[in-house]
C-alpha cells in the first residue's frame, strides 16, 4: 500500500515514518496467524492478506483517507486468531459477545503498535473509536471502515461463506450487509464481480418486500 504524503515522520531510524514504522509492526503481528491463505499465488497468513485486501480497498474508495483511517483500516482483524468464534456460545448473544471481545482486542493492539510508534494519545483514542465503529451514525470514518469491511466480504469472502451455507441464509447476510453501507459503498459493490450465484443471492436480497 502506498503510505500517504500527509504521513508524519519520526518514532524510528532510516527515515522511516511513524505510519509505515505502525503498519509494518501490525503486519509483524499478523504474520504470526498460524492458519493460512492462498493468495497471489502462494500461502500467506490470513490476517496478512485480509489486512492488505483492507488497505486496497481504502485506497480505492477513498484515496485521500487519514492517517487514523488508513491505521485502523490495517488493524481491522489484527491478531483475530487468537480469540476464536468456538470459543463462545452458538447464537446471537453469543456472536455479538465475541465481536465486541474482538473489537476491544483489535483497539488494545492498535494502542500499543501506535504508542510504540510515537503517536499520541488522542490519534490513539480515535484509531480505538474507529475499531470499536463507536460514532457510526455521527462520524464518518467509522462509515467508510464498514463500507470498506463490507467491499471485502463481498469481493473476496462471499464466495467460499456461501458455498458451506443455504441461500437463505445468504440473502438474510447480504441484506444485513447492504443495510451496514453508505449508498457510496453500495455503488462500489454494485460494481463487483460475485459470480452467478453470489449476483443470484444479492439480487433475491434487494429486491422489494
Amino acid at each position: 500500500m502506498a503510505v500517504p504524503a500527509h504521513a508524519a515522520p519520526g518514532g524510528t531510524s532510516g527515515g522511516v515514518s511513524r505510519l509505515e514504522h505502525a503498519l509494518a509492526e501490525l503486519d509483524r503481528i499478523n504474520a504470526e496467524d498460524p492458519r493460512s491463505e492462498v493468495a497471489d499465488g502462494r500461502a500467506q497468513p490470513k490476517e496478512i492478506v485480509y489486512a492488505r485486501r483492507m488497505s486496497e480497498t481504502l485506497a480505492a474508495l477513498e484515496p485521500d483517507a487519514s492517517e487514523e483511517l488508513v491505521l485502523a483500516v490495517r488493524a481491522q482483524h489484527v491478531a483475530r486468531w487468537r480469540v476464536p468464534r468456538g470459543s463462545y456460545p452458538e447464537g446471537r448473544d453469543g456472536y455479538r459477545k465475541w465481536r465486541t471481545e474482538l473489537m476491544g482486542m483489535h483497539a488494545q493492539i492498535a494502542a500499543d503498535v501506535l504508542r510504540e510508534a510515537g503517536y499520541g494519545e488522542r490519534t490513539i483514542a480515535h484509531v480505538g473509536q474507529l475499531l470499536r465503529k463507536q460514532g457510526i451514525k455521527r462520524d464518518p470514518e467509522v462509515q467508510t471502515l464498514e463500507d470498506v469491511a463490507c467491499l471485502v466480504f463481498l469481493r473476496w469472502y462471499l464466495a467460499d461463506f456461501a458455498a458451506e451455507h443455504e441461500d437463505e441464509k445468504i440473502v438474510d447476510i447480504l441484506r444485513k450487509t447492504w443495510l451496514k453501507m453508505s449508498l457510496r459503498g453500495r455503488e462500489a459493490a454494485a460494481n463487483l464481480e460475485l459470480g452467478e450465484r453470489g449476483a443470484r443471492l444479492l439480487a433475491r436480497a434487494l429486491a422489494p418486500g
